[in-house]
Protein backbone atom coordinates (compact mmCIF):
# COMPACT_ATOMS: atom_id res chain seq x y z
CA UNK A 1 0.00 0.00 0.00
CA UNK A 2 1.59 3.31 -0.94
CA UNK A 3 1.55 6.32 1.22
CA UNK A 4 -1.28 7.96 -0.51
CA UNK A 5 -3.62 4.93 0.06
CA UNK A 6 -2.64 4.80 3.79
CA UNK A 7 -3.46 8.48 3.60
CA UNK A 8 -6.39 7.80 1.92
CA UNK A 9 -7.73 5.15 3.93
CA UNK A 10 -7.16 6.71 7.10
CA UNK A 11 -9.07 10.26 5.97
CA UNK A 12 -11.90 8.13 4.43
CA UNK A 13 -14.30 7.77 7.60
CA UNK A 14 -17.80 7.27 5.82
CA UNK A 15 -16.82 4.96 3.08
CA UNK A 16 -17.49 7.17 0.01
CA UNK A 17 -15.10 8.52 -2.58
CA UNK A 18 -12.95 11.37 -1.40
CA UNK A 19 -12.98 14.71 -3.43
CA UNK A 20 -10.64 17.54 -3.67
CA UNK A 21 -12.35 20.38 -1.90
CA UNK A 22 -11.96 22.99 -5.10
CA UNK A 23 -14.20 26.18 -5.63
CA UNK A 24 -14.74 24.20 -9.02
CA UNK A 25 -18.71 23.03 -8.22
CA UNK A 26 -21.63 22.60 -6.35
CA UNK A 27 -19.64 20.16 -3.62
CA UNK A 28 -17.51 22.93 -2.42
CA UNK A 29 -17.51 22.72 1.35
CA UNK A 30 -17.76 26.20 2.41
CA UNK A 31 -19.42 25.16 6.54
CA UNK A 32 -18.79 26.78 9.68
CA UNK A 33 -15.00 25.45 9.66
CA UNK A 34 -14.13 27.51 6.75
CA UNK A 35 -15.84 30.33 7.72
CA UNK A 36 -14.15 30.58 11.10
CA UNK A 37 -10.81 29.82 8.90
CA UNK A 38 -11.45 32.47 6.87
CA UNK A 39 -12.63 34.54 9.64
CA UNK A 40 -8.81 34.20 10.95
CA UNK A 41 -7.17 34.79 8.08
CA UNK A 42 -8.83 38.02 7.63
CA UNK A 43 -7.75 39.24 10.85
CA UNK A 44 -4.09 38.14 10.05
CA UNK A 45 -3.68 40.01 7.55
CA UNK A 46 -5.21 42.85 8.98
CA UNK A 47 -3.18 42.88 12.08
CA UNK A 48 0.55 41.98 9.92
CA UNK A 49 -0.20 44.15 6.75
CA UNK A 50 2.17 46.82 7.24
CA UNK A 51 4.59 44.68 9.18
CA UNK A 52 7.40 42.38 8.68
CA UNK A 53 5.94 39.68 6.76
CA UNK A 54 6.43 36.80 4.31
CA UNK A 55 3.47 35.91 1.93
CA UNK A 56 4.56 32.36 0.84
CA UNK A 57 2.63 31.08 -2.14
CA UNK A 58 3.09 27.28 -2.35
CA UNK A 59 1.95 25.78 -5.07
CA UNK A 60 -1.22 27.90 -6.04
CA UNK A 61 -1.49 28.25 -9.66
CA UNK A 62 -4.43 28.93 -12.50
CA UNK A 63 -6.65 27.48 -10.40
CA UNK A 64 -6.47 29.78 -7.11
CA UNK A 65 -5.15 32.64 -8.32
CA UNK A 66 -7.34 35.22 -6.58
CA UNK A 67 -6.96 33.06 -3.13
CA UNK A 68 -3.29 33.48 -2.64
CA UNK A 69 -1.59 34.30 -4.94
CA UNK A 70 -2.32 37.73 -6.39
CA UNK A 71 -4.12 38.97 -3.43
CA UNK A 72 -0.11 37.94 -1.68
CA UNK A 73 1.61 40.64 -4.68
CA UNK A 74 -0.75 42.89 -3.91
CA UNK A 75 -0.23 42.96 -0.35
CA UNK A 76 3.89 42.68 -0.79
CA UNK A 77 3.27 46.13 -3.55
CA UNK A 78 1.62 48.14 -0.79
CA UNK A 79 3.69 47.32 2.09
CA UNK A 80 8.03 47.78 1.63
CA UNK A 81 8.67 45.98 4.62
CA UNK A 82 7.29 42.61 2.63
CA UNK A 83 8.41 39.52 0.71
CA UNK A 84 6.80 36.94 -1.25
CA UNK A 85 8.37 33.87 -2.01
CA UNK A 86 6.67 31.39 -3.85
CA UNK A 87 7.43 27.52 -5.21
CA UNK A 88 5.58 25.90 -8.07
CA UNK A 89 6.00 23.58 -10.74
CA UNK A 90 5.98 25.33 -13.74
CA UNK A 91 3.59 28.43 -12.67
CA UNK A 92 6.07 30.34 -10.09
CA UNK A 93 6.13 34.12 -11.11
CA UNK A 94 6.17 37.13 -9.66
CA UNK A 95 5.82 40.98 -11.18
CA UNK A 96 8.73 43.64 -12.13
CA UNK A 97 7.16 46.12 -8.95
CA UNK A 98 8.34 43.23 -6.25
CA UNK A 99 11.09 41.64 -8.00
CA UNK A 100 13.65 42.92 -5.68
CA UNK A 101 11.58 41.81 -2.87
CA UNK A 102 10.87 38.67 -4.43
CA UNK A 103 11.96 34.59 -4.65
CA UNK A 104 10.84 32.51 -6.87
CA UNK A 105 11.27 28.77 -7.25
CA UNK A 106 10.02 26.94 -9.86
CA UNK A 107 9.95 23.02 -8.63
CA UNK A 108 8.60 20.44 -7.29
CA UNK A 109 7.72 21.54 -3.68
CA UNK A 110 8.41 18.12 -1.86
CA UNK A 111 11.85 18.53 -3.65
CA UNK A 112 12.56 21.56 -2.69
CA UNK A 113 11.60 21.39 0.89
CA UNK A 114 14.05 17.89 1.06
CA UNK A 115 16.85 20.32 -0.39
CA UNK A 116 16.01 23.07 2.17
CA UNK A 117 15.81 20.98 5.23
CA UNK A 118 19.08 18.88 4.06
CA UNK A 119 20.61 22.24 3.68
CA UNK A 120 19.45 23.78 7.30
CA UNK A 121 22.58 23.43 8.97
CA UNK A 122 24.62 25.16 6.87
Amino acid sequence: MTEIEKLRKALCVCGGPMKVNLRADETFVEDEGWHAASERYTEFIRRHKDGRVLFLDLGSGGNTPVIFKIPFIRWTMQNPNATYATINLGEAFTVDQIADRSIVINGDIGEVLEILIARRGE
